[in-house]
């Protein structure tokens, strides 16, 4: 099995492994790209990363890891400087806002020193449900799942769960 397959599989991989510094490299250009002239015929480069997408305007500075994961509904929108690490799955719903600088994070790290020096990294899906507004600077940590019509304040560090219509500071 190799490293990508492990990874979107939920099992531990090894982050430094070729194929997957060559699908992050992959990644990197299709941004480059599109955040060097964002437009609507530009977007084709984040398209072609996407698991799926809906309708969405992405402000430059967007940043992911490899899109592959990411799956994202209908009138998404995600302010300047918004980053993605998707190396499980990323599901947003629709009519969700993020603000400027929020981050997704699905990548995590064994917190045993030897298995981190090793290489070893571990990735849990983050849910976005429908209707969802994430202030500017948010941080949402890997395993979270954030219901329809919940509001997480600017600045918060999203570690557990947050039920619908829920507020999060």
């Amino acid at each position: 099995m190799s490293e990508f397959e492990k990874m979107i599989s939920g099992q531990d991989y090894l982050c430094l492994d070729l194929e997957l510094r060559q699908l992050r490299e992959r990644a990197r250009a299709a941004c480059a790209k599109y955040n060097a002239h964002p437009s609507a015929g530009n977007m084709k480069h984040i398209k072609r990363l996407f698991k799926s997408i809906g309708s969405c305007v992405l402000e430059p500075g967007f940043q992911c890891d490899y899109g592959v994961n990411i799956e994202l509904g209908k009138n998404f929108y995600a302010n300047f400087q918004c980053v993605f690490l998707d190396a499980a799955a990323i599901r947003i719903g629709d009519d969700v806002l993020l603000g400027p600088g929020v981050h997704i994070y699905t990548s995590d790290h064994p917190r045993d020193v030897e298995a981190r020096r090793q290489g070893i990294c571990f990735a849990k899906p983050v849910t976005i449900g429908n209707q969802v507004w994430i202030g500017g600077g948010a941080k949402i940590l890997p395993g979270v799942r954030i219901g329809d019509g919940a509001i997480v304040g600017a600045g918060a560090v999203v570690r557990k769960d947050i039920a619908a219509h829920g507020v999060y500071y």
